[in-house]
């Protein structure tokens, strides 16, 4: 399973935390996917400045290779929304925490939303970013219409002037849960009212 955490925090590029041993770690529990006891299941702990002790809980399925992870704090947070403008190249590398609850959107670019089967991740602006990319590339691929290709090029084609850092724009996250965080000195943070 330490393969597996390290594959999945390798993505993030968050180098102190691939290293990271996990706390607790059960191996042979039943999938919910295959129903066989291939299933393991792992949490670590890692400081991050400016924000405080994050839990890492990972599911990983040798059999069918289903995958599933998320974030938390510690400690208990209060919902908000962060924000941070993307205005250079250095911005790029501002780490970004996202619990399976928390809303990425860019405004005009693209959003990442919360659901049933989102996971959470560490990662950066830049890995963000290149999520979306993915999306947009998806999209532009599978359009059949002429309109909906020229749109997809011209949003790729403004990403890639953020990653030169030709072009601004504001990432924000949105989470009632308060377990994400854009670790920055430019990152605003709000308090979010809870919805009843």
């Amino acid at each position: 399973m330490m393969e597996q955490t390290t594959m999945l925090l390798n993505k993030t590029s968050c180098d102190s935390i691939m290293e990271t041993p996990p706390l607790a770690m059960l191996k042979h529990q039943h999938c919910p996917m295959c129903n066989q006891k291939s299933l393991t299941l792992s949490e670590a702990d890692v400081e991050v400045p400016y924000f405080g002790t994050l839990l890492i809980f990972g599911m990983n399925c040798e059999n069918c290779k289903y995958h599933k992870s998320d974030v938390e704090a510690a400690e208990q947070k209060e919902a908000c929304k962060w924000s941070l403008e993307v205005s250079s190249k250095e911005d790029l590398n501002c780490r970004v925490v996202r619990s399976s609850e928390g809303l990425i959107k860019i405004p005009y670019v693209g959003s990442i939303e919360p659901g049933p089967v989102s996971e959470g991740f560490i990662t950066t602006v830049e890995g963000v970013l290149n999520r979306i990319k993915d999306q947009v590339e998806s999209l532009k691929e599978s359009a059949e219409d002429d309109e909906d290709k020229t749109k997809a090029k011209n949003l790729l084609k403004k990403l890639q002037k953020v990653f030169w850092g030709e072009e601004k724009i504001t990432l924000t996250i949105e989470d009632p849960s308060g377990n994400s965080a854009i670790i920055s000195d430019k990152a605003k943070r709000e308090v979010m009212k809870q919805k009843k």
